[in-house]
């Protein structure tokens, strides 16, 4: 009996970005051996978090093909996508993932009429060619999303709040009714009161339409609420992977921990009694040889100075922690 073939299976992903000029280069890996899968014959929500240039964005770039890999594979459906040729692959591709992003206001041009950008998707991948049945699609869609045809009918995305237009771009990505949906902090830029709403939006769509999203993020309430396994990437690795519920009420890993602890809590007997240290981008910790966490973990050791941790398999969870590895 054969493997069973993943929807979505990333081996060893690396991407190395050259920056600087003249004599004064550093290459910067900024997606550093990483691995997961999606299971095929299944639906789930499969979030990427952390901070500010942990590579979740990179990596997200990479799988949707608009940055090509150092090393590595992305397997969707069986397929090698970075070996995609021709205009039929391509298209095949780009209907199964669909792209969601942080900005709905950047998605749409303000001089442009919302519908139009509908009405293109269903003609340009091929979905419907007359006019009612166009009509039919696009309403189907915006039906997924709790909008109706005429309310988005001749109206600019000014019209629109962000939330409302969020829920439109992302009924545009279900048009081709794709498998896998690749959201990009796609709640970062709505109002507080919105996020769930888009959150539940999500949630029904795996639950209904049996679509799975990779969901990035650096808000980890968000991530507990809508996800079934979540990966915490740091400095382009992926430190700690597995079920949410195990990895943010229990984590494993220092910078796991740091991460959550840094999410404010209305009990002031809980709360965080040290400098919580989440800086910006470092480009040192990108050049680290051994863990990349290791100038700023507690729980420091001599090895993990000099040697990148392994996975380690704790309790259904996988972490990189040479803390674990005695």
């Amino acid at each position: 009996m054969g493997q069973e073939i993943k929807l979505l299976d990333i081996k060893n992903l690396v991407k190395v970005f050259t920056i600087g000029s003249g004599f004064v280069k550093s290459r910067i890996t900024a997606v550093d051996n990483v691995s997961f899968d999606l299971e095929s014959g299944r639906s789930e929500i499969f979030t990427l978090a952390g901070e500010s240039g942990s590579g979740k964005t990179t990596l997200a770039r990479i799988i949707l093909g608009f940055i090509e890999p150092t090393s590595g594979k992305i397997l969707y459906k069986g397929k090698n996508i970075t070996e995609i040729k021709g205009r039929k692959e391509e298209m095949w591709f780009m209907r199964e993932v669909q792209p969601i992003f942080q900005n709905p206001f950047e998605t749409f041009n303000p001089l442009k009429k919302v519908d139009s950008y509908l009405y293109e998707t269903v003609v340009n991948y091929g979905i419907a060619n007359k006019r009612e049945d166009i009509n039919s699609a696009i309403d189907e869609a915006l039906n997924l999303v709790g909008i109706s045809f005429q309310e988005i009918q001749g109206r600019y995305p000014h019209e629109f709040s962000g939330g409302q237009l969020q829920r439109i771009s992302i009924a545009r990505a279900l048009i081709t009714k794709p498998s896998l949906l690749i959201a990009d902090e796609p709640v970062s830029m709505v109002d507080a009161s919105l996020k769930m709403s888009i959150c539940n939006l999500f949630k029904d769509l795996k639950e209904k339409q049996k679509v799975n999203v990779i969901y990035i993020t650096h808000d980890l309430a968000t991530s507990y609420y809508v996800s079934d396994r979540i990966a915490i990437m740091f400095r382009g690795t992926i430190v700690e992977i597995g079920p949410v519920e195990k990895i943010l009420i229990d984590p494993k890993h220092p910078y796991t921990k740091i991460l959550r602890d840094s999410v404010p809590e209305p009990d002031p007997e809980k709360r965080w009694k040290e400098k919580i240290k989440l800086s910006s981008f470092e480009e040192r910790e990108f050049l680290s040889i051994g863990c990349k966490f290791a100038d700023r973990c507690p729980y420091v050791m001599d090895i993990c100075k000099k040697e990148c941790p392994g996975d380690i398999i704790l309790d259904g969870v996988t972490v990189k922690c040479h803390l674990y590895s005695a």
